[in-house]
Formats: C-alpha cells, sequence, structure tokens
C-alpha cells in the first residue's frame, strides 16, 4: 500500500498559502493591486470552468418533462439524458486528466472546450431520446476537462488550507451556475423549445474556450510533466487507488454528490408534477438552494486554516444527511412543500462545505505531476456515482416522491459513515 506524504497539519499556518514559485506581494507595494486582479481573473475562469457541469445539467433541468412528452418517452428514459452527461463528465476526466499530466493544462483543455461547443449543438438536433443520451456523453466527455484541469491548476499552485480557500472561493463563481441556470432555463422554455437550451450551451462553450485561451496560463513546466505513457498512468491510478485516505474521501465526495444528483435529476419531477409547481417556480426554488451552496462555501472558506478541515467536511455531511432524512420523513408523511423545501434546501446547502474540504483533503501532499491524475479520480467517482444516482429517484414514476427521498437519505447516510472512515485514515489532517 503506498503511504501518504506527511502532511502539516489542516489548521496550522504552515500550510502553503501563495502559488507555487511566487511570493505575496506587501498590501502597500505597488503590485499588490496587480497581484490582486490577477487572483481575481484566475477565480473567475476556473470557477467558471468549473461550473461547466452545473451548466450542462441545471439550463436543462426545467425541460426535462418537455423533452420526456416531445421524444414520447418515460421520466427515467429523460432523466437517463442527464446521466450520460454525467458518465461523460466522469470518464472525460479519465482521459483529460492524465492528458494533462502529460501535456501541460492549456492544450487539452483548450480542446476539450472546442468538442463541447460541438457537442452542444448535436444535442438540439438530437431526433430521438437514445441519440440525445449519447449526444450528452459527448459533451459531458468534452467538458470534463475544464473541470478536471481547473482542479490540477489550483493543485499546481496552491495546497492543503489554502488551496480550501481557493476551492470556496470558486464556489462564489461555480455557485452563480445552479442559481442562474435553471431559472435561464425556464425563462428559454418560454420562448423556444428546449433544443434551444443546447444552442445556448454551445455558445457557453465558445465562450469558455477563449476564457481559457487568454485567462489560463500553463502552470506545469514540461520538467514537471508525467513520462511513461499509458503505463505510468496506470501505476500512478493503482497507487492513488491504494492509499486509504485518498480513496475515502473520492468515496464521500462521490456519495454526497450522489445524494445531491439524487435531487437534481428528481427534483423537476417531483415539485412540479407531485407538487404543481411551474417551471419558473420550481427554478426559483432551485436557485435558493444554490444561494445555500454559496453561502455554504464561503463560511467554510473563511473558517479554514482556524478549523481543521476533516472538521468542516463532517460538518457539512452532518447537514446533507440531516435534509436528506428530514426529506424522507415528509414525502412518507405527506407533509407537503412546507417540510420538503426546507429539506431540499439543507441537503444542497450542506454540499458548500463537502465539496471544497472533500477535495482539498484528497489533492493535500500529491505531488503537480501526478495532480491531474488524482483530480481525474475525484471526478470519475464523483460523476459516476452522481450519473448511477439519477434514475433511482424516477424508479416509482412521475407521481412519487418516495425514490427520490430515500435515495438521498441512504447515499447521504453512507457519506457520514465513509468520511469516518478516511478521518481514521488520516489523522494528520482530517483534525
Amino acid at each position: 500500500m503506498s503511504q501518504t506524504p506527511r502532511r502539516p497539519d489542516a489548521a496550522s499556518p504552515a500550510a502553503r498559502a501563495e502559488p507555487s514559485g511566487t511570493s505575496a506581494a506587501p498590501p502597500g507595494s505597488p503590485a499588490a493591486p496587480s497581484a490582486a486582479r490577477g487572483r481575481f481573473a484566475l477565480i473567475v475562469v476556473l470557477g467558471a470552468l468549473t461550473a461547466i457541469a452545473p451548466l450542462s445539467t441545471d439550463l436543462y433541468l426545467p425541460a426535462l418533462p418537455e423533452v420526456a412528452d416531445d421524444l414520447s418517452t418515460g421520466a427515467s428514459p429523460a432523466q437517463l439524458t442527464l446521466t450520460g452527461c454525467l458518465i461523460g463528465l466522469a470518464l472525460g476526466q479519465a482521459v483529460a486528466g492524465p492528458l494533462s499530466d502529460a501535456l501541460g493544462r492549456r492544450r487539452p483543455l483548450l480542446a476539450g472546450m472546442a468538442i463541447y461547443a460541438v457537442a452542444s449543438l448535436l444535442c438540439a438536433v438530437a431526433p430521438t431520446v437514445e441519440t440525445l443520451i449519447g449526444a450528452r456523453f459527448v459533451q459531458g466527455a468534452a467538458g470534463a476537462a475544464g473541470i478536471v484541469i481547473a482542479r490540477a491548476v489550483v493543485r499546481d499552485l496552491f495546497e492543503g488550507v489554502a488551496a480550501a480557500r481557493f476551492f470556496s472561493m470558486l464556489m462564489l463563481v461555480t455557485g452563480i451556475a445552479p442559481i442562474l441556470a435553471p431559472v435561464a432555463g425556464g425563462q428559454l422554455l418560454r420562448i423556444m423549445p428546449w433544443p434551444g437550451v443546447f444552442a445556448a450551451l454551445s455558445g457557453i462553450g465558445v465562450l469558455l474556450f477563449f476564457a481559457a485561451l487568454l485567462g489560463v496560463r500553463e502552470t506545469l513546466p514540461p520538467g514537471e510533466r508525467q513520462t511513461g505513457g499509458v503505463r505510468a498512468t496506470l501505476r500512478t491510478f493503482r497507487e492513488l487507488l491504494t492509499d486509504r485516505p485518498f480513496t475515502g474521501y473520492v468515496l464521500t465526495l462521490g456519495l454526497s454528490f450522489a445524494a445531491m444528483f439524487a435531487y437534481i435529476s428528481g427534483s423537476p419531477f417531483v415539485l412540479q408534477d407531485v407538487y404543481g409547481m411551474s417551471a419558473q417556480g420550481f427554478s426559483i426554488a432551485f436557485g435558493v438552494n444554490s444561494v445555500g451552496i454559496m453561502v455554504a462555501g464561503q463560511i467554510g472558506g473563511r473558517l479554514a486554516g482556524r478549523v481543521p478541515l476533516g472538521r468542516l467536511l463532517r460538518a457539512g455531511l452532518g447537514i446533507v444527511a440531516t435534509g436528506g432524512v428530514l426529506l424522507l420523513v415528509a414525502v412518507l408523511a405527506d407533509l407537503g412543500l412546507a417540510w420538503v423545501l426546507p429539506s431540499m434546501f439543507l441537503v444542497a446547502a450542506g454540499q458548500g462545505l463537502v465539496l471544497p474540504n472533500a477535495t482539498a483533503l484528497a489533492l493535500w501532499g500529491r505531488p503537480p505531476r501526478i495532480a491531474g491524475s488524482a483530480s481525474a479520480l475525484l471526478g470519475v467517482g464523483q460523476f459516476t456515482m452522481g450519473g448511477a444516482a439519477g434514475p433511482l429517484a424516477g424508479v416509482g414514476g412521475e407521481d412519487t416522491a418516495v425514490p427520490m427521498a430515500a435515495a438521498i437519505g441512504v447515499l447521504a447516510l453512507l457519506a457520514v459513515a465513509v468520511a469516518a472512515f478516511a478521518a481514521r485514515a488520516d489523522q494528520s489532517a482530517a483534525g
């Protein structure tokens, strides 16, 4: 079994706080405003690239019932169009991450964004649900480059507490996507049929291509890149997967995200078909929950360095699990929206503490030459589990919320249990 490098204490200021190879500019120096602008620009671009997953799913959420009707299919096949995208996001990261370790960050990133724009147009013209599922897979696989490489760039520049703070800052940008995307999707559906949503995603892909071209410098010099081809990549994957703390954080992140995705894929049908909300009303409720993710993420970022990252992670999981259990009780007892909506808010808001801290803990101590591969395995676990959870929310059809609530509750409790295992295996950083 491989050994995890010794880490500085997660609550200690010994964790690196500045980008590799740079030093902090004194607050009053002429270089300070320029450094601040550069950091802000990097947060915006990397946050936008990371947001490609919620953009690809949430902009499309209000259209799910319309897609099911237009393509003459049911709720579960329509939800598989989300699952196809999630599986593409997972497998695409498994390719783009190691490629970025070998070729540098920029070239795979730009290629991914170009293909994403084209694949989104193919989704818009898909004539059957099966074709749409396939096109969504390609779209997700291409968009995965933005997610996995953004995380690797952060690891190239930061580590530990500093990385957790930066990931929390990214959530300010990433969190805007779940707020605006379903609202924008609902408004688009007022003026055009569902293919227009994918035309909009294609335009977003073009914008992300130019944002990456102009805003992301190469952060992995040639001398620090992974060599050895596929064999070296497989060896790196094996070493990472036999590292118990790393595997624990991968599973924790994946299970928590699966609970989140059961909510994402099931809530359009539950809130609109079971509880009678309009597409616009659903979009507003979804946006409010996304504000919860952003607020929790910023609270976690401010506490990082004073509170161990593992403790912040467990707090977030506790919030998600509480929301999941309350949601199941509300559905089984038929307590109505007055209980269902607050429970969903807890399920979503807790992710603001789970995502940045689980990611930072998993990547802590990994050398930059394997940061892309480590980021890829995080993404594979996250999106594979999320994709598998999506159809579970619709197995009972469009007239019941029980499968969605049960899936969320069980997955959240499993995440809590796995996080306890990861903490025991990683006492030096988990806190």
